[in-house]
């Protein structure tokens, strides 16, 4: 019986199988075909409407931005956030470009990753730069590196992002005509778009459960 029970599972296999083929106009052991590559549709739009495009979308997912001249400006524009407040950032060159990471309240450098870990767990803000930013859907894309540990941007309560506009991208699709295989250059690539928020119990949205329940860009422009 058990013999025949295995028998009729392989046959229904064989039967679901041998439909699929018929319905490719395709025969048993046919050697696969090579897909064309995917269509990638990068809008051709004015480059400098992107940061209006990106504001517009990560505010109206509750996120909150802030635009500034150049990295001068960027320590002033946090810089009311941050009253009484404890910061982690990431070992991003473009902070200490700003310098966010010269602050008194904001603790940088960390290269062990259990420090790291209680600092973020501690931390009321995670500041980090990001690699790109994508303007149609208001999203930071965060690659994992020595310079932007995960934990910076998902640990903490509130997550700051700050960048220069040149790293704006129109969308998911002009990102991977860059980085048509990310898993090459890093272990992790994070797309972040607005604060944490998740809708699983009794369909009540919730913010933060996963991540950041706060969300700010700083879009440095003339960079």
């Amino acid at each position: 019986m058990v013999g025949g029970a295995e028998r009729l599972i392989v046959t229904a296999r064989e039967q679901i199988l041998g439909g699929v083929r018929k319905a490719l106009s395709r025969t048993a052991g046919q050697p696969p075909l090579f897909e064309t590559a995917p269509t990638l549709r990068i809008p051709r739009s004015d480059r400098n409407l992107y940061v209006d495009l990106f504001v517009q979308k990560l505010e109206n997912l509750g996120g909150k931005s802030f635009r500034v001249r150049d990295t001068a400006a960027v320590v002033p524009a946090i810089a009311e956030l941050l009253v009484q407040k404890s910061a982690v950032a990431s070992n991003s060159p473009f902070l200490r470009k700003c310098g966010v990471t010269g602050l008194a309240q904001v603790h940088a450098g960390f290269t062990d990753r259990e420090e790291l870990k209680e600092a973020c767990a501690a931390a009321d803000f995670g500041i980090t730069s990001v690699d790109y930013a994508l303007a149609a859907t208001g999203t930071f894309v965060m690659l994992s590196s020595h310079s932007e540990a995960r934990l910076v941007s998902l640990l903490p309560p509130a997550h700051i992002a700050i960048f220069p506009r040149s790293l704006l991208l129109a969308n998911l699709d002009e990102l991977l005509s860059i980085l048509p295989r990310p898993a090459d250059q890093t272990s992790s690539m994070v797309l972040i778009t607005g604060p944490s928020r998740t809708a699983d119990i009794e369909q009540i949205l919730v913010r933060g459960v996963h991540g950041p329940g706060e969300v700010y860009a700083v879009i440095v422009e003339n960079e």
